[in-house]
């Protein structure tokens, strides 16, 4: 599994999305630079979570029908970007 993670490129966005987030201030308006910090961020993570559901795609075809488990394990994975990319 950590050569599959690896192959998604998946490392630190969600801690740089986090970082972001804290910088804006409740209750009052974001800054020009602000917004556009967030936007990248978000832009980021997207992009970076698309990008490893095709990888994790592409490997789970180029496996096949292999392995049970590590075919179950790839599934589980993908399911889990799929559910990441549907909470942000």
């Amino acid at each position: 599994m950590a050569k599959l993670v690896e192959q998604a490129e998946r490392y630190k966005e969600m801690e740089y999305m986090e970082k972001v987030a804290v910088t804006t201030r409740e209750g009052e308006e974001q800054t020009v630079e602000e917004h556009n910090l967030l936007f990248v961020a978000y832009k980021n993570i997207i992009v970076a979570r698309r990008a490893s559901c095709r990888i994790v795609s592409s490997i789970e075809q180029k496996e096949g029908h292999g392995n049970h488990d590590y075919m179950a394990a790839i599934r589980g994975y993908h399911a889990r970007i799929e559910f990441e990319l549907d909470n942000i």
